[in-house]
């Protein structure tokens, strides 16, 4: 039964970590509301749709991860009571993806949104364009911070499944 602890402790983990794609959705929502009531210049008007988007983009995010993450904690002890090797095995076998994953995406594939909308920033003059560009960076960072503490976390998760498994 200490792999359960183990699992369900991870699984608190990221719903903590899921609360933070939430936070920061709330904060895209309040900036985008401050450039709807306070922007006065093209500019600023130009970052309301952008952080509305993104702002509501994290909240999806953030709620549903929570959801995912919760659905598996309560679904550990049932599984490990049924089968503990199967479930130890499935876990192995779901964090291996999931590292992979993190590892292809979250730290390959969004830096290069990044660069792409700096490259936007830098070869437009249109300040809507500009303003996805800004929304776009700043989500994508939000995403690699979690996604990296999320990663570490897993890797950890992981090597606590092999060492168990191995006894």
């Amino acid at each position: 039964m200490d792999i359960v602890k183990i699992a369900n402790d991870w699984a608190k983990a990221e719903i903590l970590s899921n609360q933070f794609f939430v936070l920061f959705g709330i904060l895209f929502l309040v900036t985008s509301l401050g450039f709807w009531q306070f922007g006065r210049t093209e500019v600023a008007k130009a970052f309301f749709y952008p952080f509305l988007i993104t702002g509501i983009l994290l909240l999806i995010l953030g709620f549903g991860l929570w959801f995912s993450a919760k659905s598996n904690m309560n679904q550990f002890e049932s599984s490990y009571l049924k089968d503990a090797t199967a479930f130890v095995q499935s876990e192995i076998e779901r964090t291996e993806r999931t590292i992979s994953s993190y590892q292809k995406v979250a730290l390959k594939v969004f830096p290069l949104f990044i660069v792409a909308a700096g490259l936007i920033i830098v070869l437009t003059d249109k300040p809507l364009w500009r303003a996805i560009s800004i929304a776009t960076i700043a989500m994508f960072l939000v995403i690699i911070l979690i996604d990296s503490n999320a990663l570490a976390r897993m890797e950890h998760y992981h090597k606590q499944l092999t060492s168990f498994q191995n006894q």
